[in-house]
């Protein structure tokens, strides 16, 4: 998803746009945005289908939303606050709340995340240790179960979850100036070259390209 500022440029595939819009999982395009926002959704999330149920097929659509958070009158660091017009635009806002630790009512899950959060920042994810049936045996929970609560306090599942977390680790240790396969390493993939691959299905460039987006920043 992207919502670009009003008054900013914003194209996609050399066509201009001016409000925001939902561009389909692997499909290959060129985006443009001077300044606004720029949401990656997993796929696989109940909010990605519901977002893949809206395109009807085609590989973007845009949408209108009631008003623009960017001129809110008092800042907020809130991403519900910022981001629910888009929500509402859609006709999301009350099956789609934003997703965070404290709205996970599972003590277990919320201590599982509190955990991996607890890794991420030691610049370790660990991922032996993070195999869906061992996570489930630490929690006294068969595998099924675990996925089960996993998926519905979330709202995405375990796999892609923790495949989102692993590239965190891996782009902050390249922002840090690691190597791709330092940060391979790092993050779990097996070599460089796994992590180039993941990183281009991901994020839809290569890490050279990323890369040169960062220095720009």
């Amino acid at each position: 998803m992207a919502w670009p500022r009003d008054g900013y440029c914003c194209k996609l595939d050399n066509k201009a746009i001016s409000t925001p819009l939902i561009i389909g999982s692997n499909v290959e395009h060129q985006l443009q945005i001077d300044e606004g926002w720029i949401l990656l959704v997993e796929p696989t999330s109940e909010l990605g289908l519901a977002l893949s149920d809206k395109l009807l097929d085609q590989s973007s659509i845009t949408f209108k939303v009631s008003s623009s958070t960017f001129n809110h009158a008092e800042p907020t660091d809130d991403l519900t606050v910022l981001l629910s017009p888009l929500f509402e635009g859609l006709g999301l806002s009350n099956q789609f709340p934003l997703i965070n630790e404290s709205k996970v009512v599972d003590h277990r899950i919320k201590a599982l995340l509190r955990e991996l959060d607890k890794c991420l920042e030691g610049e370790c994810i660990k991922p032996s240790n993070w195999r869906a049936s061992e996570v489930a045996a630490n929690l006294a929970l068969s595998e099924s179960r675990f996925l089960h609560l996993f998926s519905q306090g979330l709202g995405v599942p375990w796999r892609p979850y923790l495949l989102w977390c692993r590239m965190t680790c891996a782009v902050r240790a390249i922002l840090n100036g690691q190597s791709a396969t330092d940060a391979a390493h790092l993050a779990g993939f097996s070599d460089s070259a796994h992590l180039s691959r993941t990183f281009r299905q991901t994020f839809g460039m290569t890490i050279s390209q990323a890369k040169a987006i960062f220095r720009q920043g």
